[in-house]
């Protein structure tokens, strides 16, 4: 089994291009979702966050309003208002760490020659790079980060290029996670150009992986 991190700035394409994967039939998790599902109601990380930030991050019905968080996490765009991702990430990684990691013994138990990739924005900031054997980073232009955004989150460009701004600060930029990657795949141009750069690192990382699977790594 090769355990595949894959990552990249906010709206560089990260889901599209593991689903790209998955489709070449790679195995995909997405730490996202696994963080949802740690912060519902009635869970230990849902009654962490709740007691450090406060029950104004709640909706109606006592679920984690995921824009108030962000909001309460990251500061407000349009005030100087500080910043506590880094306690939000210490409240929430850990639990989505051994998720990530039963998942991945799971799946390798089944298919010992399996690839596993695990998409998530923070493998780098967080410190989890170790974990993974190859690391894989998606990029696009600081302009399509922002189009990208205004278009899935239904905003003006104005405030979708506030946000990015605002989440891309508790990011590294795109130069560092290059230089850590592995594989880097260019999510600025078209969607067929995409495609063949994930084929061309999807058969490399196959044959990594049975090579490690051979030599019992």
């Amino acid at each position: 089994m090769l355990k595949v991190g894959l990552t990249g700035g906010i709206a560089s394409g990260k889901s599209v291009v593991g689903e790209m994967f998955v489709k070449l039939g790679a195995h995909l998790i997405h730490a996202d979702a696994i963080a949802h599902a740690l912060m519902q109601p009635g869970t230990p990380v849902y009654a962490e966050v709740v007691q450090h930030f406060g029950a104004g991050i709640l909706n109606p019905d006592a679920t984690v309003n995921r824009a108030r968080l962000a909001e309460a996490a990251f500061g407000r765009p349009d005030r100087a208002t500080p910043r506590r991702v880094e306690e939000l990430n210490r409240i929430v990684h850990p639990a989505v760490v051994r998720r990530q990691d039963e998942w991945m013994d799971q799946v390798g138990r089944k298919d010992p020659d399996a690839i596993t990739m695990v998409e998530a924005a923070l493998i780098l900031e967080a410190g989890a790079a170790p974990r993974f054997q190859r690391l894989v980073v998606v990029t696009c232009s600081p302009e399509q980060r922002v189009q990208r955004f205004a278009e899935r989150m239904k905003i003006d460009e104005a405030a979708a290029r506030q946000e990015v701004t605002r989440r891309m600060a508790a990011q590294l930029p795109d130069e560092e996670k290059i230089k850590a990657a592995d594989y880097v795949i260019d999510n600025s141009g078209s969607l067929d150009n995409t495609e063949k750069q994930v084929r061309e690192i999807f058969q490399r990382l196959k044959r990594e992986g049975e090579s490690s699977h051979g030599q019992g790594i």
